[in-house]
């Protein structure tokens, strides 16, 4: 039987891309999921998409992850439903491209809050609840930006060198409570939510979401003796 099966997850940005991917994968292995996005439409069109995998009940509820409020009222929503929580999977995130001259004082503010903010107020609201469990997983999903730097991405770059660093650091402290954390690493990944499966475009040579979330998938079931702290995963043929 999978490791995943009853488990609870939350999935922050669960409503497309990446996150709605990795909700879709826990769900058909059994998992009692939660997720969150910043728009009502979002989440309920998310949320009757979901319900077609294997008969699942999957729930979510509106949450910008930049107010510390309404994460904590995340969470507290996530063990009310599901009375506890043993995976927090922090997809939320956003990315805006402008040469640090260009770039507006707000559309710093807003990566730093959401990309690395975000993950800090999530994971300190979900440790109480991972420890009270025996412990748990988390995996922070960060990008390739966050040791390979480019210009006009110094504001995403920073934050995800700096999740990095967070990732790592939460590993050890929470080590010793059985609460296991990854920091998953993709480089070009097509997120174009909706495209039809397969469609030939010039983005064919990215990683699919599906990708990413195989991945979450492997090191959820991987044996709690064995953590892959960093993981990497990039196109095969990447465009020359």
């Amino acid at each position: 039987m999978s490791k995943i099966n009853d488990k609870v997850a939350l999935v922050t940005g669960g409503t497309r891309g990446i996150g709605f991917a990795i909700a879709r994968a826990l769900l058909a292995r059994g998992a009692k999921v939660f997720l969150c996005g910043t728009t009502v439409p979002g989440v309920d069109e998310a949320i009757t998409a979901l319900r077609l995998v294997q008969d699942s009940r999957p729930r979510g509820m509106v949450c910008d992850v930049r107010n510390y409020e309404q994460v904590r009222g995340l969470l507290r929503e996530t063990e009310q439903l599901f009375g506890g929580l043993d995976i927090l999977i922090n997809n939320a995130g956003v990315g805006l491209f402008r040469n640090v001259q260009e770039l507006t004082p707000e559309e710093w503010r807003t990566m730093i809050e959401t990309n690395l903010s975000g993950v800090f107020y999530c994971c300190r609201e979900a440790i109480p609840l991972l420890k009270r469990r025996g412990g748990g997983y988390i995996i922070n999903i960060g990008s390739l930006a966050g040791k390979n730097a480019f210009p006009g991405g110094a504001a995403y770059n920073a934050t995800k060198f700096g999740l990095i660093g967070f990732s790592e650091a939460l590993m050890q402290e929470v080590r010793y409570d059985h609460i296991r954390v990854s920091c998953v690493m993709p480089g070009s990944v097509d997120t174009k939510f909706g495209d039809s499966a397969g469609k030939e475009s010039s983005s064919s040579w990215k990683l699919q979401p599906d990708d990413v979330a195989g991945a979450v998938m492997n090191l959820l079931e991987m044996d709690p003796r064995a953590l892959a702290s960093r993981l990497e995963l990039r196109p095969s043929e990447p465009r020359k």
